[in-house]
């Protein structure tokens, strides 16, 4: 590990260090707002840029295509050329590609300002926690730091649609990506004089099969889950999922033959490593599933504007933040595992308050299902990151930070994908089509809510009414029913965790 070091192993952190973790919170803030800011964002850049449908779908998942894609590889490489260095490369690019699709004046421009966003956001995020986990050798300190990364990077989500909204109602389109400007500024800035340089000195060359590979084996799977929640179609998906799968099977025997391979699978002979993966995994994946369908339940079943379901998702976000700040603490008194499995069963609670809502114009029951189900997600969030990258060796932090955001973004795309694949298929089996429906309105009203609120909106009299009516209670019983499911897997899942830490196997490393 290189000498230029700010705290050595068992010393505590200073202010230095702190002012630090302020400075690598706020591109984790930018892109996690950057994330949902879009959203509000879409029909005003559609009436500007005119884009196809198929191009504004790539506009909305190309920036999550590429985080996901290189994680891997930006961690990785942070670990070889310096972890500083890799971030402050990542803010200037992302910074110059802000810049670029705010004035963008092509659809076409903008997906590809969308994409260098992505791979730009792809260095921040490793390299960020990565600097954190060795900024903080003291244990306490450093989980109170990654609770503090955690939550920037959750408030993010919740702050994406109200900040949109405010930034919509004065301003342009682009106004929403020159967020990320100034705050790249700053990073730049201040970077090389509070944040110090890591690398692992004795890391080989950058194989670059292996990140060919990698790109190979990750982009095919997400692409493949995420239009497995849209298509009806589902041949495509799946054949991008297993030829995702089958590079990836060939990626990981590589990687077992390298000296010095991109990802290091050795870490995953720690087992509370791997309960930690596993944990990120299936909590990511029901806040997915989650915020998918709570979203258009205050949209499209109590009739909210996008700002206004946005304000109602912050209180849950709120909560969430706050379980996380305050799970270091908690963990300290009572132990880690209990903490998180603990707040998995509030969360199993949550989803079972989520089986009781109905259709409703106040959506208090969602709220508070929600709220709970926050409330239990968070403690998870903060002490597995922790536990990720306290379990590999300094000069590995990198390369285990991108696992854990990896295990991130994979969960998310599976909850949404399969999860809404469900929730889809529940709203066919149960919508009725009251007897005068047109053809076409009939085959609108079974695709989905959503074309069966703008198709209700042009069916004039009571038949509108019985139409809409019907798609939110065969929405809403989707959403009682994967909720239900949602809540027996979690508990299930605690039971299975439970004896995952507890029972010794053969290749732990303690």
């Amino acid at each position: 590990m290189n000498a230029n070091t700010l705290t050595e192993s068992g010393t505590r952190a200073g202010r230095r260090e702190w002012i630090g973790l302020a400075v690598l919170a706020l591109p984790t803030l930018l892109l996690s707002i950057d994330m949902s800011v879009l959203y509000l964002a879409l029909p005003h850049l559609a009436a500007d840029l005119q884009p196809s449908s198929s191009q504004l779908l790539w506009i909305m998942d190309i920036y999550g295509f590429m985080v996901a894609g290189f994680l891997v590889t930006m961690g990785t490489l942070g670990d070889r050329i310096g972890r500083r260095r890799l971030l402050l490369i990542g803010a200037t690019a992302f910074g110059v590609a802000s810049v670029l699709a705010a004035y963008s004046t092509s659809a076409e421009m903008l997906i590809a300002t969308r994409t260098l966003l992505g791979i730009a956001g792809a260095t921040l995020m490793p390299s960020t926690l990565a600097l954190i986990s060795n900024m903080f050798k003291d244990p306490r300190q450093r989980g109170t730091a990654i609770a503090v990364w955690i939550s920037c990077f959750m408030g993010g989500t919740a702050l994406g649609p109200v900040v949109g909204g405010i930034m919509l109602h004065w301003f342009w389109w682009g106004s929403v990506f020159l967020l990320g400007v100034p705050v790249m500024v700053l990073l730049l800035a201040t970077a090389p004089v509070l944040l110090p340089e890591y690398r692992d000195e004795n890391a080989g060359r950058l194989d670059l099969s292996s990140v060919a590979l990698s790109l190979a084996t990750i982009l095919p799977v997400i692409y493949g889950l995420k239009e497995l929640a849209k298509a009806d179609a589902i041949a495509i998906p799946l054949v991008a999922i297993a030829v995702g799968g089958a590079v990836g099977v060939v990626f990981v025997r590589r990687q077992l033959r390298l000296a010095d391979p991109l990802l290091d699978l050795r870490l995953f002979r720690n087992r509370a490593f791997r309960a930690a993966l596993t944990t990120m995994l299936i909590g990511a994946f029901f806040m997915g599933g989650l915020f998918l369908f709570v979203s258009q339940y205050l949209q499209l079943v109590s009739g909210l504007s996008p700002l206004n379901a946005g304000l109602w998702l912050v209180p849950a976000s709120l909560g969430m933040i706050g379980s996380t700040m305050l799970a270091p603490r908690l963990a300290q008194r009572f132990g880690v595992w209990p903490i998180i499995t603990g707040g998995m069963v509030l969360a199993a609670v949550g989803m079972a308050v989520l089986t009781q809502a109905g259709v409703s114009e106040t959506p208090l029951l969602v709220f508070f299902g929600l709220l709970l189900a926050m409330l239990g997600l968070g403690p998870g969030a903060a002490l597995v990151t922790d536990i990720v990258v306290g379990s590999a060796p300094p000069e590995k932090a990198g390369s285990a930070a991108s696992m854990s955001e990896t295990s991130g973004e994979f969960g998310i795309a599976m909850g949404v994908a399969l999860l809404g694949s469900l929730g889809t298929a529940i709203y066919r089996s149960q919508v009725a089509v009251p007897e005068g429906t047109s053809a076409d309105v009939a085959a609108a009203v079974n695709d989905g809510l959503p074309s069966a609120v703008v198709a209700a909106a042009d069916v004039p009299g009571d038949l509108g009414h019985q139409l809409l009516d019907g798609a939110r209670e065969a929405f809403t019983n989707g959403l009682n029913v994967v909720a239900g499911i949602g809540a027996v897997a979690i508990l299930l899942f605690v039971v299975v965790l439970i004896r995952m830490i507890r029972l010794p196997q053969p290749g732990d490393r303690q």
